[in-house]
């Protein structure tokens, strides 16, 4: 299995999303879809320059400081590759629009995103670019339709060291343990959205997000 590695940029503006119709190139694998902007890394590219260049030679826009959001892997995807994509999204930009060799490009409103013939895992995963949280998903498609897929998300923590007073402090065996609501099963521990049931899962149905339900 050969390792391929690309970026996918989603560049956004006033509530919409440059999104690029790909029906210019032959034998291109995305034909007749809805993609956001991107392509193969080059030797030696780092995934910001790779996205940096991709995204002006196929818009004419220069990104200014591109967001990392996640990984996606997609096994097997296309002639027996597997393909690591490195998700960006940017608001900030500069230039002006090019008529592009890759498709057609035009400015979606966002809620219109999901109803363009898009990958079917599109629609799952690009809910997750605005998760205060970076992610790691996997998507494994059999002849052009989504098999599965799978997602961590590594929410950022942020400790906060405060002076205590020795009036304060608890004896260890003391402390407060949490303990396990029901109610914990009834929305997403990542972005609070609604969730479904299956077979002891909870999964979101805006995120992804998918745990036990006997996590505690």
């Amino acid at each position: 299995m050969v390792m391929k590695l690309a970026t996918l940029c989603y560049v956004r503006d006033g509530g919409k999303t440059l999104m690029l119709h790909r029906i210019k190139k032959a034998n291109d694998m995305h034909a007749g879809k809805w993609n956001g902007l991107g392509g193969k890394f080059l030797p030696g590219e780092t995934p910001e320059q790779c996205a940096m260049r991709e995204v002006h030679e196929e818009s004419g826009l220069t990104m200014i400081n591109p967001l990392l959001r996640g990984v996606i892997t997609f096994p097997g995807f296309a002639n027996e590759e597997d393909w690591y994509c490195f998700l960006f999204v940017c608001r900030t930009f500069t230039g002006e629009l090019i008529d592009s060799p890759e498709g057609v490009l035009a400015w979606i409103d966002d809620a219109a995103l999901p109803d363009l013939p898009l990958w079917p895992g599109d629609r799952i995963f690009m809910p997750w670019l605005d998760v205060d949280a970076f992610f790691s998903g996997r998507f494994t498609y059999l002849d052009g339709q989504l098999h599965d897929h799978e997602v961590v998300f590594y929410a950022p923590h942020q400790v906060i060291a405060q002076p205590v007073s020795m009036a304060q402090r608890v004896p260890p065996d003391a402390a407060a343990q949490h303990r396990y609501h029901p109610s914990e099963d009834t929305y997403c521990w990542m972005c609070q959205g609604p969730v479904s049931k299956r077979h002891c899962k909870i999964i979101c149905q805006v995120c992804g997000f998918t745990r036990d339900c006997s996590d505690p």
